[in-house]
């Protein structure tokens, strides 16, 4: 009997935040969500997390190393809003308030594998001398009411912001029945297992 073609293909994902390096801040956390298109959905695992408080290392590279995992696996039928990770970091100020220390976004890995992604954050800036000894005396920093609106772009150009710290993610990613819907992933080997490929053919 010959099996029904599938209407949907999977993506398995999983991994870590790794680690961060934020030279002017110590006693870090961070918290992430995913943020994809319309034709997706999740299927199981997290969509979202909250890591441990993680102090410096004592060595040379003074890291904050989280391990903090990611599991989810997602189903779609077609590409297009491929899942984004965000990642917002906090940590307190001088006033011991939580205070936002950096926000990035990065793809998915589009193809199966094992991969690495360090990814550049940013925080929002006052727009003026006043509103920033303003926040400052307050001890409330500028920062997104919904973190997912790093992975959008409307809006975004409005906004001012600072280069602050790196994270580092550690990702798995695994898809089931992309090649039956006629989505390259990368060249076949000679089991017909697919490989990692640079080429991504995906758009972001």
């Amino acid at each position: 009997m010959a099996t029904a073609s599938p209407s949907v293909f999977l993506l398995m994902v999983n991994g870590q935040v790794e680690s961060a390096q934020f030279p002017e801040y110590d006693d870090l956390y961070c918290k992430y969500c995913f943020v994809y298109g319309q034709d997706w959905a999740p299927t199981a695992g997290l969509e979202e997390g909250i890591s441990q408080i993680t102090s410096k290392s004592q060595d040379v590279r003074q890291a904050l190393v989280w391990n903090f995992p990611i599991d989810v696996t997602f189903k779609s039928t077609n590409p297009y809003g491929w899942p984004q990770i965000v990642l917002s970091v906090y940590g307190p100020d001088v006033f011991g308030n939580d205070v936002v220390r950096g926000y990035g976004a990065v793809h998915v890995p589009f193809s199966p594998g094992r991969h690495k992604r360090t990814i550049p954050m940013f925080v929002p800036e006052s727009t003026s001398k006043l509103q920033k000894f303003t926040s400052w005396f307050m001890g409330r920093r500028p920062e997104y009411t919904d973190p997912k609106v790093v992975a959008q772009g409307e809006g975004r150009e409005v906004t001012r912001v600072r280069s602050q710290g790196f994270v580092t993610l550690l990702f798995n990613v695994v898809t089931k029945d992309m090649r039956k819907l006629g989505y390259d992933t990368g060249p076949l080997d000679t089991q017909g297992v697919s490989r990692p490929s640079p080429a991504q053919g995906f758009p972001q």
